[in-house]
């Protein structure tokens, strides 16, 4: 029995594969909005493969080995390739060698959480996770192609847009995992209504409200080091050593 539910997360992390190949075979015959979609459902498929296995206690060595293999797939060469064809492929080398900085620092944010797993604690993450930098991509392409803003984007813009997602998954900084939330649990009244506000927004304008929140994502972690700095500034011209 226990093989038999060892198979439900590899299941959902091969949909994840599916999708993220899918993107790439979109992103070459020119369907940028629709590589961007299959980028979108690859992270919900990722984010189920991971909770299932903690929920029946199916997790291995095997499965995340596979999880890190299909993240660089769907995470990594999927919208680097999906941003170099849409708007970075005219401009040769500094095009290519901006995806190709992003793919290396996705891998080898991967790489550094498996290493680390066990270390880190549940509420966090370090460094800006691969899915929500290919998430940014991909809402960033679904954002641009929405307003009709592609023709009025500089691709330099898009460049250091690369760069910044490239250096902050391979940074220090916090960012909250959401592991520990449980549906499960009872919440006050208001939280529901707020939740079912939250939603019937983002359903109405999908295209802006993904962009808007994975740019609150992307930079809650570069605010949270700010303020933890300005919180601990008088320490550090005291000469004292704060606390861990």
């Amino acid at each position: 029995m226990n093989k038999k539910i060892k198979l439900l997360p590899s299941i959902f992390t091969t949909g994840n594969i599916f999708f993220g190949f899918y993107s790439i075979i979109a992103a070459i015959h020119g369907d940028y909005t629709r590589s961007a979609v299959a980028i979108l459902i690859a992270i919900i498929f990722d984010a189920l493969d991971g909770r299932i296995a903690r929920m029946t206690r199916s997790t291995s060595d095997f499965g995340m080995e596979y999880d890190s293999l299909a993240d660089v797939i769907s995470f990594g060469m999927a919208p680097g390739l999906l941003i170099y064809l849409w708007m970075l492929k005219p401009y040769g080398r500094i095009g290519w060698l901006a995806v190709f900085l992003f793919i290396i620092c996705g891998a080898l944010r991967l790489a550094r959480f498996n290493v680390h797993v066990s270390e880190e604690k549940n509420n966090h993450f370090i460094g800006l996770p691969i899915p929500a930098a290919a998430g940014m991509i991909a809402s960033y392409v679904i954002f641009c192609n929405h307003i009709a803003f592609t023709s009025h984007i500089n691709p330099m813009i898009v460049v250091l847009f690369v760069y910044i997602l490239s250096f902050l998954m391979v940074s220090n900084l916090k960012y909250k995992s959401f592991k520990s939330f449980e549906l499960r649990k009872k919440r006050p009244f208001s939280i529901i209504v707020f939740t079912i506000l939250f939603l019937w927004v983002v359903v109405t304008i999908p295209e802006v409200m993904m962009f808007l929140m994975g740019c609150i994502y992307t930079l809650s972690g570069p605010v949270e080091r700010f303020l933890a700095y300005k919180r601990l500034e008088p320490l550090f011209k005291l000469g004292k050593k704060p606390k861990e």
